[in-house]
Protein backbone atom coordinates (compact mmCIF):
# COMPACT_ATOMS: atom_id res chain seq x y z
CA UNK A 1 0.00 0.00 0.00
CA UNK A 2 1.41 3.37 -1.03
CA UNK A 3 1.21 5.80 1.88
CA UNK A 4 2.39 8.87 0.01
CA UNK A 5 0.28 11.98 0.39
CA UNK A 6 -0.19 12.39 -3.34
CA UNK A 7 -3.13 10.03 -3.46
CA UNK A 8 -4.92 11.83 -0.61
CA UNK A 9 -4.14 15.48 -1.31
CA UNK A 10 -4.34 17.82 -4.25
CA UNK A 11 -2.21 20.91 -4.65
CA UNK A 12 -4.79 23.33 -3.31
CA UNK A 13 -6.27 21.52 -0.38
CA UNK A 14 -5.23 20.51 3.09
CA UNK A 15 -4.42 16.85 3.74
CA UNK A 16 -7.63 14.84 4.03
CA UNK A 17 -6.11 11.56 5.18
CA UNK A 18 -3.26 10.58 7.46
CA UNK A 19 -1.27 7.41 8.01
CA UNK A 20 0.31 6.09 11.19
CA UNK A 21 4.02 5.34 11.05
CA UNK A 22 5.15 1.73 11.26
CA UNK A 23 6.29 0.54 14.67
CA UNK A 24 9.04 -1.54 13.14
CA UNK A 25 10.14 -2.79 9.74
CA UNK A 26 10.54 -6.30 11.20
CA UNK A 27 7.30 -8.29 10.95
CA UNK A 28 8.31 -10.49 13.90
CA UNK A 29 8.64 -7.48 16.20
CA UNK A 30 5.26 -6.13 15.11
CA UNK A 31 3.63 -9.51 15.72
CA UNK A 32 5.20 -9.78 19.18
CA UNK A 33 4.08 -6.25 20.06
CA UNK A 34 0.60 -6.99 18.70
CA UNK A 35 0.31 -10.07 20.93
CA UNK A 36 1.51 -8.25 24.07
CA UNK A 37 -0.73 -5.22 23.55
CA UNK A 38 -3.73 -7.40 22.68
CA UNK A 39 -3.30 -9.41 25.89
CA UNK A 40 -2.98 -6.23 27.99
CA UNK A 41 -5.97 -4.71 26.20
CA UNK A 42 -8.15 -7.75 26.90
CA UNK A 43 -6.95 -7.85 30.52
CA UNK A 44 -7.80 -4.15 30.90
CA UNK A 45 -11.27 -4.55 29.38
CA UNK A 46 -12.05 -7.64 31.45
CA UNK A 47 -10.74 -6.21 34.73
CA UNK A 48 -12.46 -2.84 34.42
CA UNK A 49 -15.72 -4.38 33.21
CA UNK A 50 -15.74 -6.85 36.13
CA UNK A 51 -15.10 -4.08 38.68
CA UNK A 52 -17.90 -1.91 37.24
CA UNK A 53 -20.25 -4.92 37.15
CA UNK A 54 -19.34 -6.02 40.69
CA UNK A 55 -19.98 -2.54 42.08
CA UNK A 56 -23.29 -2.17 40.24
CA UNK A 57 -24.62 -5.58 41.29
CA UNK A 58 -23.50 -5.58 44.95
CA UNK A 59 -25.56 -3.27 47.21
CA UNK A 60 -22.82 -3.29 49.85
CA UNK A 61 -20.62 -1.35 47.42
CA UNK A 62 -23.18 1.38 46.74
CA UNK A 63 -21.10 4.00 48.53
CA UNK A 64 -19.41 7.18 47.21
CA UNK A 65 -15.94 5.61 47.00
CA UNK A 66 -17.13 2.69 44.88
CA UNK A 67 -19.45 4.89 42.82
CA UNK A 68 -16.39 6.87 41.72
CA UNK A 69 -14.42 3.65 41.18
CA UNK A 70 -17.15 2.35 38.85
CA UNK A 71 -16.96 5.61 36.89
CA UNK A 72 -13.17 5.28 36.74
CA UNK A 73 -13.50 1.77 35.31
CA UNK A 74 -15.91 3.00 32.63
CA UNK A 75 -13.51 5.81 31.74
CA UNK A 76 -10.65 3.34 31.45
CA UNK A 77 -12.70 1.16 29.09
CA UNK A 78 -13.49 4.15 26.87
CA UNK A 79 -9.91 5.40 27.13
CA UNK A 80 -8.36 2.19 25.80
CA UNK A 81 -11.10 1.51 23.23
CA UNK A 82 -10.54 4.93 21.65
CA UNK A 83 -6.90 4.12 20.88
CA UNK A 84 -5.93 0.45 21.02
CA UNK A 85 -8.10 -1.19 18.27
CA UNK A 86 -6.69 1.08 15.54
CA UNK A 87 -3.18 0.58 16.90
CA UNK A 88 -3.58 -3.20 16.79
CA UNK A 89 -4.77 -2.97 13.19
CA UNK A 90 -1.76 -0.86 12.24
CA UNK A 91 0.62 -3.41 13.74
CA UNK A 92 -0.45 -6.32 11.55
CA UNK A 93 -1.89 -4.63 8.49
CA UNK A 94 -0.79 -2.22 5.79
CA UNK A 95 -4.11 -0.40 6.28
CA UNK A 96 -2.59 2.23 8.55
CA UNK A 97 -4.50 5.14 7.08
CA UNK A 98 -7.11 7.24 8.88
CA UNK A 99 -9.29 10.02 7.52
CA UNK A 100 -9.09 13.56 8.84
CA UNK A 101 -12.57 13.12 10.37
CA UNK A 102 -11.61 9.78 11.89
CA UNK A 103 -8.47 11.29 13.38
CA UNK A 104 -10.47 14.20 14.85
CA UNK A 105 -12.99 11.74 16.34
CA UNK A 106 -10.23 9.67 17.92
CA UNK A 107 -8.58 12.79 19.36
CA UNK A 108 -11.89 14.00 20.81
CA UNK A 109 -12.70 10.76 22.59
CA UNK A 110 -9.16 10.24 23.84
CA UNK A 111 -9.09 13.79 25.25
CA UNK A 112 -12.58 13.42 26.72
CA UNK A 113 -11.70 10.25 28.64
CA UNK A 114 -8.23 11.48 29.70
CA UNK A 115 -9.39 14.86 31.06
CA UNK A 116 -12.46 13.29 32.69
CA UNK A 117 -10.16 10.86 34.48
CA UNK A 118 -8.00 13.74 35.74
CA UNK A 119 -11.09 15.39 37.24
CA UNK A 120 -12.52 12.13 38.59
CA UNK A 121 -9.29 11.28 40.40
CA UNK A 122 -9.54 14.68 42.12
CA UNK A 123 -13.15 13.90 43.11
CA UNK A 124 -12.01 10.56 44.54
CA UNK A 125 -9.33 12.33 46.60
CA UNK A 126 -11.96 14.75 47.92
CA UNK A 127 -14.14 11.78 48.89
CA UNK A 128 -11.25 10.23 50.88
CA UNK A 129 -10.60 13.60 52.53
CA UNK A 130 -14.23 13.84 53.67
CA UNK A 131 -14.27 10.23 54.89
CA UNK A 132 -11.11 10.58 57.01
CA UNK A 133 -11.15 14.23 58.07
CA UNK A 134 -14.89 14.62 58.61
CA UNK A 135 -16.25 11.12 59.36
CA UNK A 136 -19.25 12.29 61.42
CA UNK A 137 -20.59 14.39 58.54
CA UNK A 138 -19.42 12.13 55.70
CA UNK A 139 -22.74 10.39 55.04
CA UNK A 140 -24.71 13.64 54.83
CA UNK A 141 -22.17 15.73 52.92
CA UNK A 142 -21.17 13.07 50.40
CA UNK A 143 -24.75 12.44 49.36
CA UNK A 144 -25.77 10.61 46.20
CA UNK A 145 -26.68 13.91 44.65
CA UNK A 146 -23.25 15.45 45.27
CA UNK A 147 -21.45 12.33 44.03
CA UNK A 148 -23.54 12.36 40.84
CA UNK A 149 -22.79 16.07 40.36
CA UNK A 150 -19.04 15.52 40.76
CA UNK A 151 -19.12 12.66 38.24
CA UNK A 152 -21.20 14.68 35.75
CA UNK A 153 -18.87 17.67 36.08
CA UNK A 154 -15.86 15.39 35.45
CA UNK A 155 -17.40 14.00 32.27
CA UNK A 156 -18.63 17.45 31.18
CA UNK A 157 -15.20 19.07 31.61
CA UNK A 158 -13.65 16.26 29.57
CA UNK A 159 -16.26 16.73 26.85
CA UNK A 160 -15.77 20.50 26.66
CA UNK A 161 -11.97 20.27 26.59
CA UNK A 162 -12.14 17.49 24.00
CA UNK A 163 -14.42 19.52 21.74
CA UNK A 164 -12.39 22.70 22.18
CA UNK A 165 -8.97 21.13 21.61
CA UNK A 166 -10.09 19.00 18.67
CA UNK A 167 -11.82 21.91 16.94
CA UNK A 168 -8.80 24.14 17.57
CA UNK A 169 -6.30 21.64 16.14
CA UNK A 170 -8.34 20.61 13.11
CA UNK A 171 -9.16 24.18 12.12
CA UNK A 172 -5.53 24.28 10.93
CA UNK A 173 -4.37 23.29 7.46
CA UNK A 174 -2.17 20.25 6.99
CA UNK A 175 0.05 20.52 3.92
CA UNK A 176 1.99 17.29 4.33
CA UNK A 177 3.74 15.07 5.13
CA UNK A 178 0.69 13.08 6.14
CA UNK A 179 2.42 10.35 8.19
CA UNK A 180 1.75 10.60 11.94
CA UNK A 181 4.85 9.53 13.84
CA UNK A 182 2.75 7.99 16.59
CA UNK A 183 0.20 5.20 17.02
CA UNK A 184 -2.87 7.39 17.58
CA UNK A 185 -4.04 10.95 16.90
CA UNK A 186 -2.51 12.66 19.90
CA UNK A 187 -2.22 16.46 19.99
CA UNK A 188 1.59 17.00 19.68
CA UNK A 189 2.20 14.69 16.68
CA UNK A 190 -0.82 16.13 14.82
CA UNK A 191 0.30 19.69 15.50
CA UNK A 192 3.70 18.79 14.06
CA UNK A 193 2.03 18.17 10.68
CA UNK A 194 0.27 21.54 10.48
CA UNK A 195 1.33 24.23 8.01
CA UNK A 196 3.17 27.39 9.01
CA UNK A 197 3.95 28.68 12.47
CA UNK A 198 2.11 26.71 15.15
CA UNK A 199 3.81 28.24 18.19
CA UNK A 200 0.57 29.88 19.36
CA UNK A 201 -1.33 26.64 18.97
CA UNK A 202 1.36 24.76 20.88
CA UNK A 203 1.28 27.37 23.64
CA UNK A 204 -2.52 27.09 23.88
CA UNK A 205 -2.36 23.28 24.06
CA UNK A 206 0.33 23.55 26.77
CA UNK A 207 -1.77 26.02 28.82
CA UNK A 208 -4.81 23.73 28.63
CA UNK A 209 -2.64 20.76 29.63
CA UNK A 210 -1.28 22.69 32.61
CA UNK A 211 -4.78 23.70 33.72
CA UNK A 212 -6.38 20.30 33.17
CA UNK A 213 -3.52 18.23 34.60
CA UNK A 214 -2.02 20.51 37.25
CA UNK A 215 -5.26 21.90 38.73
CA UNK A 216 -6.80 18.50 39.63
CA UNK A 217 -3.37 17.29 40.76
CA UNK A 218 -3.01 20.24 43.14
CA UNK A 219 -6.46 19.46 44.55
CA UNK A 220 -5.34 15.88 45.10
CA UNK A 221 -2.14 17.04 46.84
CA UNK A 222 -4.15 19.41 49.05
CA UNK A 223 -6.63 16.65 49.97
CA UNK A 224 -3.89 14.19 50.87
CA UNK A 225 -1.98 16.85 52.79
CA UNK A 226 -5.03 17.30 55.03
CA UNK A 227 -5.51 13.53 55.22
CA UNK A 228 -1.90 13.00 56.31
CA UNK A 229 -2.22 15.71 58.96
CA UNK A 230 -5.39 14.05 60.30
CA UNK A 231 -3.82 10.58 60.29
CA UNK A 232 -0.75 11.71 62.20
CA UNK A 233 -2.82 12.90 65.15
CA UNK A 234 -4.96 9.76 65.35
CA UNK A 235 -4.36 8.09 68.74
CA UNK A 236 -4.89 4.53 67.50
CA UNK A 237 -2.25 2.75 65.33
CA UNK A 238 -5.06 0.58 63.94
CA UNK A 239 -7.01 3.70 62.94
CA UNK A 240 -3.95 5.13 61.19
CA UNK A 241 -3.31 1.87 59.35
CA UNK A 242 -6.93 1.60 58.21
CA UNK A 243 -7.06 5.22 57.08
CA UNK A 244 -3.86 4.90 55.06
CA UNK A 245 -4.91 1.57 53.53
CA UNK A 246 -8.10 3.12 52.11
CA UNK A 247 -5.97 5.74 50.33
CA UNK A 248 -3.05 3.64 49.13
CA UNK A 249 -4.76 2.23 46.02
CA UNK A 250 -5.92 5.64 44.89
CA UNK A 251 -2.50 7.18 45.49
CA UNK A 252 -0.82 4.47 43.42
CA UNK A 253 -3.25 5.01 40.52
CA UNK A 254 -2.75 8.79 40.73
CA UNK A 255 1.03 8.35 40.64
CA UNK A 256 0.92 6.12 37.57
CA UNK A 257 -1.58 8.26 35.66
CA UNK A 258 -0.29 11.72 36.49
CA UNK A 259 3.35 10.68 36.35
CA UNK A 260 3.21 9.41 32.77
CA UNK A 261 0.80 12.17 31.67
CA UNK A 262 2.94 14.97 33.12
CA UNK A 263 6.12 13.67 31.54
CA UNK A 264 4.35 13.46 28.19
CA UNK A 265 2.51 16.78 28.03
CA UNK A 266 4.30 19.13 30.44
CA UNK A 267 7.94 18.65 29.53
CA UNK A 268 9.66 21.10 27.11
CA UNK A 269 9.17 20.54 23.39
CA UNK A 270 12.94 20.29 22.84
CA UNK A 271 13.09 17.16 24.99
CA UNK A 272 10.42 15.31 22.97
CA UNK A 273 11.42 12.40 20.77
CA UNK A 274 9.04 10.11 18.82
CA UNK A 275 10.45 6.94 20.39
CA UNK A 276 10.13 8.19 23.97
CA UNK A 277 6.67 9.64 23.32
CA UNK A 278 5.45 6.30 21.95
CA UNK A 279 6.76 4.37 24.95
CA UNK A 280 5.14 6.82 27.37
CA UNK A 281 1.88 6.71 25.43
CA UNK A 282 1.89 2.92 25.53
CA UNK A 283 2.34 3.11 29.29
CA UNK A 284 -0.53 5.48 30.03
CA UNK A 285 -2.95 4.08 27.44
CA UNK A 286 -2.37 0.34 27.93
CA UNK A 287 -0.34 -0.46 31.04
CA UNK A 288 -2.01 1.85 33.58
CA UNK A 289 -5.49 0.83 32.38
CA UNK A 290 -4.55 -2.81 32.89
CA UNK A 291 -2.95 -2.18 36.30
CA UNK A 292 -5.82 -0.15 37.81
CA UNK A 293 -8.22 -3.12 38.27
CA UNK A 294 -5.35 -5.20 39.69
CA UNK A 295 -4.39 -2.44 42.15
CA UNK A 296 -7.94 -1.91 43.39
CA UNK A 297 -8.86 -5.60 43.57
CA UNK A 298 -5.67 -6.78 45.25
CA UNK A 299 -5.56 -3.99 47.83
CA UNK A 300 -9.26 -3.89 48.67
CA UNK A 301 -10.95 -6.81 50.41
CA UNK A 302 -14.48 -5.56 49.64
CA UNK A 303 -13.76 -5.33 45.91
CA UNK A 304 -12.15 -8.79 45.92
CA UNK A 305 -15.17 -10.27 47.72
CA UNK A 306 -17.59 -8.55 45.31
CA UNK A 307 -15.64 -9.81 42.29
CA UNK A 308 -15.72 -13.37 43.60
CA UNK A 309 -19.47 -13.10 44.23
CA UNK A 310 -20.05 -11.77 40.74
CA UNK A 311 -17.95 -14.50 39.13
CA UNK A 312 -19.62 -17.16 41.28
CA UNK A 313 -23.09 -15.97 40.24
CA UNK A 314 -22.06 -16.07 36.57
CA UNK A 315 -20.69 -19.59 36.99
CA UNK A 316 -23.91 -20.77 38.68
CA UNK A 317 -26.03 -19.14 35.96
CA UNK A 318 -24.08 -20.89 33.21
CA UNK A 319 -24.25 -24.16 35.11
Amino acid sequence: MNLSCSQWQDNSESVKHFAFAKFSAAAEQCLLLFTLILLMFLASLTGNALIALAICTNPTLHTPMYFFLANLSLLEIGYTCSVIPKMLQSLVSEARGISREGCATQMFFFTLFAISECCLLAAMAFDRYMAICSPLHYATRMSRGLCAQLAVVSWAVGCMVGLGQTNYIFSLNFCGPCEIDHFFCDLPPILALACGDTSRNEAAVFVVAVLCISSPFLLIIASYGRILAAVLIMPSPEGRRKALSTCSSHLLVVTLFYGSGSVTYLRPKASHSPGTDKLLALFYTVVTSMLNPIIYSLRNKEVKAALWRTLWKKALTRG
